[in-house]
């Protein structure tokens, strides 16, 4: 009998699987699967195991599916089988599926991030608000110097595990400290295992001198080996192109643009650059680099020829909204869009910020509102499609994910409406802005894996990637000397 006794952690993780529903004992037991492309490290030991896509459907929820045809559905049903979406409607008849209740949830697509470092997630405990030598640029830059390919996935990993308590299920990771070719397998093992969708962002590691090009021969290995990934793929993250040569993540001249940009083109892959500072866009714009294949990140100190160069040539432009706010410069998002320019909205890093798709959405009402005085509309409903649909736009993934549209991949989160920050609720797309945060999260489906359910992760072993990103950045100080 002793070998038949289930231990009650597990018997615990099978009920937030099942959403506590009595679905038999079959459905008890969920397969388990291997990431995809994932290979074991001798430091962390076997590759993480994913549950598997099996047939749910949510009933009853407030749906916000983001698809024009399909509209919204204050009580309706999301039927989902083998990860992709099979129905959206009132009602779905679905014998035998794995029934969630949705009641006093809203159901929508998962967050779409279109820009985040994840590589510097786990520095966050060096940090010091109010010491300029301990805040972002100078801890990142000293110490990711002496990232070692672990550093990297630890840290990935840690990142990629808040997003996903967040309700985000597509990042852009944006690694411009790539050090090895075995830096960039690190961190995108990090991402298969996480079970999120994404575009790995390759880049140039710190300190690399301006007149050296990135790797661009490793670019063209990993797109060989992430090759038809469903859940990833490929890009580059160019340095800055903003006339000097000055920074700590290094600003290259337009021939170093051209050549990096040109391999990329050549290779199929899209490209992705900082623009934070004054001259980027003149330059990318008389040197022919604006194209609808480039993400710009930061829309601040733009001109209104800036804006309308960006909108010819169908660059897309990524905001931070947390960071940002703090920025020297006005945020400009609002021009952009006025000028036609299709903008996402991104975490950036969560070394000073946390990852809240919330905050972002309410921090970009409040400051349209202070700049604008209103006069610039930007309704709720549109925060919310900035956060989903036109993130997975701008990544290139529209047409598997960023609405609840049937034949998508199942990426979607169910938002919890009954909390005291949130009940009672009128307006659903107020109440995600105004009044939401990660906390009111309850369920996290990405490509159809229930990667969260009940506020809890199904699979993942959170106390251990932080204990284990912990253990790294005490060897990575001890490396740096940093004290």
């Amino acid at each position: 009998m002793q070998g038949r006794v289930m231990h009650k952690d597990a018997i615990n993780r099978r009920s937030i699987l099942t959403g506590g529903t009595a679905l038999g004992a079959a459905s008890l037991l969920p397969r388990r699967v291997l990431a995809q492309g994932t290979a074991s490290s001798p430091h962390t030991g076997p590759a993480a195991i994913l549950p598997a896509r099996g047939e749910f459907v949510v009933r009853g929820a407030h749906v916000l599916s983001m698809d024009d045809a399909i509209g919204d559905l204050p009580g309706g049903d999301v039927h989902v089988r083998d990860g992709r979406i099979v129905a959206v409607a009132a009602s779905v008849n679905a014998p035998g599926a794995q029934v969630i209740d949705g009641k006093s949830m809203i159901c929508m697509p998962g967050f779409v991030d279109t820009h985040w470092h994840h590589w510097t997630s786990f520095l966050r405990p060096v940090m010091r608000a109010d010491d300029p030598k301990r805040t972002y640029f100078p801890v990142t830059f000293a110490l990711g110097l002496h990232y070692t390919p672990e550093d990297s996935y630890r840290s990935a990993r840690l990142g990629l595990a808040e997003a996903l308590t967040a309700g985000v299920t597509t990042t852009q990771n944006w690694a411009h400290n790539v050090r090895s070719p075995a830096h960039a397998d690190a961190e995108v093992r990090a991402m298969r295992e996480s079970g999120l969708r994404g575009r790995f962002a390759y880049g140039t590691p710190l300190g690399l001198p301006n007149d050296q090009p990135m790797d661009l021969a490793d670019v063209a290995r990993l797109k060989r080996d992430i090759g038809k990934d469903a859940m990833l793929t490929l890009g580059i993250c160019s340095r800055n192109v903003d006339g000097t040569t000055g920074g700590t993540r290094g600003s290259v001249d337009p021939e170093m643009a051209k050549k990096e940009c040109g391999a990329a083109r050549e290779l199929g892959l899209p490209i992705t650059l900082h623009t934070s500072g004054t001259g980027a866009i003149p330059i990318l714009n008389k040197t022919g680099l604006l194209g609808s294949d480039l993400q710009l990140v930061h829309p601040l100190n733009t001109s209104a020829e800036d804006q309308e160069a960006c909108a010819k040539n169908g660059v897309k432009y990524s905001i931070s909204p947390l960071g940002e706010a703090g920025r020297a410069g006005e945020m400009q998002f609002a021009e952009m869009m006025q000028a036609g320019v299709k903008v996402s909205i991104s975490i950036d890093n969560v070394t000073a910020e946390r990852c809240d798709c919330f905050a972002c959405m309410r921090m970009l009402q409040t400051v349209n509102k202070h700049r604008t005085g209103g006069k610039f509309a930007l309704t709720t409903k549109r925060l919310v499609q900035l956060a989903t649909i036109d993130g997975a736009q701008d990544l290139g993934f529209a047409d598997v994910t960023g609405s609840l549209t049937p034949g998508k991949r199942a990426d979607l989160i169910l938002v919890r409406t009954d909390a005291p920050n949130m009940s009672p609720i009128g307006d659903p797309y107020d109440a995600l802005v105004q009044l939401a945060h990660p906390s009111n999260v309850d369920a996290v489906v990405a490509d159809g894996r229930i990667l969260r359910r009940n506020g809890q992760f199904t699979a993942l072993d959170h106390d251990k990637v932080v204990r284990e990103a912990m253990d790294a950045l005490a060897d990575l100080k001890t490396r740096a000397k940093w004290s």
